[in-house]
Parts: C-alpha cells; sequence; structure tokens
C-alpha cells in the first residue's frame, strides 16, 4: 500500500510537473501566432503607405506636370495660380525651388516684373539647384524693365557672363555700363559700353554713355569721338532727333570742359532751337562766350534767356552771370537793375525752402506735389493755373523733377503702376486667388517705399537748393561790392575831369549784315515775340575807361 502511494504521488507529481510544460508550449504558440500577425498587419501598413506614398508623388509629379502644361501652353494665368499654390503645400518641400523658379517665369511673362523677381531671389539665395542661373537670367530681365538699381545691382553681382543667352548680352552689357557709371568705374564703364553692336536696339543710348564715360574720366579726345561717332550715326533723323541733340550738347560741353571756348560756342549753335534742352544750353553757350571775352554775344543771350516766356525757369546763377558781364563793361546802371532782379526773384524762394523744410513734411509730401506738377506740365497747364495749390513755389517744384537721381525712381514708380494697372487688367478670378493677392501686396509695399525714397531725395535735393542759393547771395553781395566799387572810380574819374566814353550805342557797325542773310533789324522796344528768342543782339559799347 505504501509502494502505491509512492508511486501514486510520483505520478501526480509527474503530472504537475507536465502540465506547466504543456501550458508554455500552447501559451508559446498562441504569442507566436500573435507576433505572426502583428508582423502581417505591420508589413500590410508599410504596404499601405508605400501605395499612398507612390499616389502622393504621382499625384505632385501630375500637378507639376499640369503645370508644365500650362506653360507650355501659354497659359500663363492659371500656371501661376497652381504654381503658387504649390509652392505653400507643404508635401513639395522638395520641389520649392523648381516651383519658385516657374512662378517667377509665369510671373514674368505676365509682366509682373517685381513679384517674378522677389520668386527668381528666393531661388537664387537658396543655392545648389539647377535654377540658379536661368533665375539670375532673369532677374536681370526684369530688374531691367523694372529700371530699378538694387535689382539690378544685385543680378549684376551674381551674372556669369558665359551663361547668358547671346540675344540678350546687349541688354547685360548696357546694365552692367550703367552700374560701373553710377559707382565712378569711368573707364570700365566705356568698355563695357563699347561692347553693344551698332545693330542693337540700345546701341544709341551706349554710345552716349560712353562719351560721357570718357568726358568723366577726363578723355575729352576719345568723349568727343564717340560723340562725333553717336552724330554720325543718327544721320537721315530729324533735326530735333533726341539722341542726335544729346550728343551735339555734349560734343560742345566737352570743348567746354577742354577750354576751347570757340569750338564749344560753334558747338552750342548747333543745337536746334526746338528743343526742351535749348534753354539750358543757351546759358551754358553764355558762360563760353564769357570766358571768351565775347561780351556782346553773352548779353545778346541773356535777354533770350530773360525773357518773359523762361520767367518759371529756376536759374539764379544766369542773373549774377549777366551782371559779372556788365560789370566787365563798366554799365553799373544795368548791373544793378539784375541784381535787385536776382534778389526779388530768390530771396522769397530761399525764405519759403528754409520754412518747408522747418515744417518737416513727410517725403511723400513733397513728392507728390512733384508729381502734380509734372501732370501739370503734360497738360499745358502754366505756372497762374495753379497759384496757392503748392506748399512749395511753382519754380522749385519744377526744377526739382528735372534732378537725374530723382528721374531714375520716378521711372521705376511709373513702371510699378504700370503693372498696377495691368494687375486690375486681370479676370476677376486670377485677382482673387492667391498669386493675384500676392502681387497686389508686393505691388502695394514697393510703391510705398519707393515714393518715399523718392521724396528723400527730392527733399535733399531741395537741401542742396538752399545751400547752392546761400553761395548764390554771398557771391551777390561781392558783385555788389565790386559794383559800388566801380561807380565810385567812375565818379572819381568824372570829378577829375577825364575824358570817359559818352557813345551808348556801337553806331559804326552796319545793320546791312542781318538783311543780306535774310533777317530784318529793329530796335528791342520791351516786348518779347517767340519768334525772336535766339536772335537778340547786344550792339552797347563798354562804359570803361
Amino acid at each position: 500500500m505504501k509502494k502505491f502511494n509512492k508511486t501514486l504521488l510520483l505520478l501526480i507529481s509527474s503530472l504537475l510537473l507536465v502540465i506547466p510544460v504543456l501550458g508554455d508550449q500552447q501559451s508559446g504558440t498562441r504569442l507566436l501566432e500573435t507576433g505572426q500577425t502583428t508582423t502581417v498587419a505591420r508589413r500590410k501598413a508599410t504596404a499601405k503607405r508605400r501605395v499612398s506614398r507612390a499616389k502622393s508623388t504621382r499625384s505632385s509629379n501630375s500637378e507639376l506636370r499640369k503645370a508644365y502644361a500650362l506653360l507650355k501652353d501659354r497659359n500663363y494665368e492659371e500656371a501661376s495660380k497652381l504654381l503658387f499654390q504649390l509652392s505653400y503645400n507643404p508635401r513639395y518641400r522638395s520641389q520649392r525651388t523648381q516651383i519658385k523658379y516657374l512662378l517667377g517665369s509665369a510671373l514674368y511673362e505676365l509682366k509682373f516684373d517685381q513679384g517674378a523677381a522677389f520668386n527668381f531671389i528666393s531661388v537664387i539665395k537658396k543655392g545648389r539647384s539647377k535654377y540658379i542661373s536661368k533665375s539670375i537670367e532673369k532677374l536681370s530681365l526684369s530688374a531691367s524693365r523694372l529700371e530699378d538699381d538694387t535689382l539690378l545691382n544685385y543680378a549684376i553681382k551674381k551674372i556669369n557672363l558665359n551663361q547668358f543667352p547671346k540675344d540678350q548680352l546687349d541688354l547685360l552689357f548696357f546694365r552692367i555700363g550703367e552700374h560701373q557709371l553710377r559707382n565712378k568705374l569711368f573707364n570700365d564703364a566705356a568698355k563695357t559700353f563699347g561692347k553693344i553692336r551698332r545693330s542693337s536696339e540700345y546701341f544709341g543710348e551706349a554710345k552716349y554713355l560712353q562719351a560721357l564715360s570718357y568726358a568723366e574720366a577726363k578723355s575729352n579726345k576719345q568723349a568727343l569721338m564717340a560723340f562725333e561717332d553717336l552724330i554720325s550715326s543718327r544721320e537721315g533723323t530729324s533735326i530735333t532727333d533726341s539722341q542726335k541733340v544729346a550728343a551735339q550738347i555734349g560734343r560742345a560741353r566737352v570743348f567746354y570742359q577742354a577750354k576751347k571756348w570757340d569750338e564749344a560756342i560753334e558747338a552750342y549753335r548747333e543745337i536746334p532751337r526746338d528743343t526742351m534742352t535749348w534753354h539750358e544750353t543757351l546759358f551754358e553757350s553764355s558762360w563760353a562766350m564769357l570766358r571768351s571775352g565775347r561780351f556782346r554775344s553773352a548779353l545778346s543771350n541773356f535777354q533770350s534767356l530773360h525773357s518773359s516766356f523762361y520767367e518759371n525757369y529756376y536759374l539764379p546763377e544766369s542773373l549774377l552771370v549777366r551782371s559779372i558781364v556788365y560789370l566787365y563793361i563798366c554799365k553799373y546802371d544795368e548791373m544793378e537793375k539784375i541784381l535787385n532782379i536776382f534778389n526779388r526773384i530768390y530771396k522769397p524762394i530761399y525764405k519759403k525752402i528754409g520754412v518747408y523744410l522747418k515744417e518737416r513734411h513727410k517725403p511723400v509730401d513733397v513728392f507728390n506735389e512733384v508729381v502734380a506738377v509734372i501732370l501739370s506740365l503734360k497738360k499745358g497747364e502754366k505756372e497762374e493755373d495753379n497759384l496757392g495749390k503748392y506748399s512749395l513755389p511753382y519754380i522749385v517744384l519744377r526744377h526739382l523733377n528735372r534732378s537725374g537721381d530723382f528721374k531714375r525712381g520716378y521711372r521705376y514708380i511709373k513702371n510699378l503702376l504700370r503693372e498696377r494697372r495691368q494687375w486690375e487688367q486681370m479676370s476677376p478670378s486670377w485677382r482673387s486667388s492667391g498669386v493675384g493677392r500676392y502681387v497686389q501686396r508686393v505691388l502695394k509695399r514697393r510703391l510705398l517705399k519707393a515714393r518715399t525714397q523718392a521724396g528723400r531725395t527730392l527733399l535733399v535735393n531741395l537741401q542742396g537748393m538752399r545751400t547752392e542759393l546761400f553761395g548764390l547771395f554771398e557771391q551777390e553781395a561781392f558783385i555788389r561790392y565790386e559794383m559800388l566799387n566801380g561807380k565810385k572810380e567812375y565818379l572819381k574819374k568824372k570829378v577829375a575831369g577825364k575824358d570817359l566814353p559818352t557813345a551808348k550805342i556801337d553806331e559804326d557797325n552796319s545793320r546791312d549784315y542781318y538783311i543780306q542773310n535774310g533777317y530784318e533789324y529793329w530796335t528791342f522796344q520791351g516786348e518779347y515775340w517767340l519768334d525772336e528768342i535766339g536772335n537778340y543782339h547786344y550792339v552797347g559799347t563798354q562804359s570803361c575807361e
């Protein structure tokens, strides 16, 4: 019995030992089955993600292909809308550089150069892309159309001439030359302008700027050759052709710079009267006449310069030069009249400029006034039509709009306004789209900044005018002192009984000369006629001993 019990206990113990083992095997089997199920599930999820990613890639490629197709069909409006959406979609982060370039290209074709330029700059700044060279190329073209110096300077620094399209090289050389000229690299600028082909549409202006570069570098001989080359290239054009006239003026100025007074006078006489610059060059020729001792000729010019037709022109220096001529020929009474006219016109102007600057007007205020005068002149309005409309004198505003630095900024603003008009002509769906609103924001910001910058330029020039007038008033005081001293010496000689010239008009000079050349001659009676301007001849004599 004991043996049986032992055997039974052993069997029970064995069973107890076996049961856990069997349980572990079943548990392990279940764990294995669960692991296999999890692995299969993971594989299925990975496969789904791969399928989803493949679908997404195919979808993105499909959208880009659609954008390419729209660009190929020249449907730039729809292409820009699609590309703008893709540029902000995080799924296309890896392709954003490509999309930015394509978006810039679409906007460039739509003639929204400012918006296009920002996209090209984004591509260039990103770096390490096959689209960089193309972006630089189109950025330079956009900047050229906008005439934006900042964008042009940026593009020029990035350009590789060897990669630039040959059909656009003339434009590129022209802009590089302008950049060098503005930075006073005169010899480099002259060489760059010389690379432009004669058949190019930029040749005329480039040749003028090349001559100007030589003149600034004091290379007078090369400057004269360049101006004469431009004049000969314009043979057959009208007498008032702008490029021909500009070259004639430049040629005369180079002669003056070289102190060849007689050649300068003859060159100035070739400039036609029916041009906007004739009045300015008439004063310049008067300086040449003064330097060569042709006092009568200088006074003849001043009779035209100071006629009622040019009373709204800012030329304070011309009155002082005229008074100096009278000083040389001892016409003290005439001299005093001219000095009094100078003070009557320009002292109130000096005071008004000072008051305006003290009031600290915003830059855009003076900009708006100058633009109003520009538009008024285009309409043919006169000063009396605009009395009381401006904070500054009309003569000052008219002069401010002629400065070169303001003209450059104003051209850029006009190009931005052209783009804004282009935006207004686009379809309503495009204007309300993301890219349409983007272009509108860009134009609004740039116009505000450009107008402010142009206004600052005008304020600087206005301060320059005030400084110039202050210096001229000092000169007027010195000239007046010489006048009083001359009068004193004249009276001393008169009291001493010395013989002094009595004739005031050169009666010995025959007037038949004018009749022989088809002119009529009569005495000036104080009334100006437009066809007489430039034909006055001073016949007085000097009153000096």
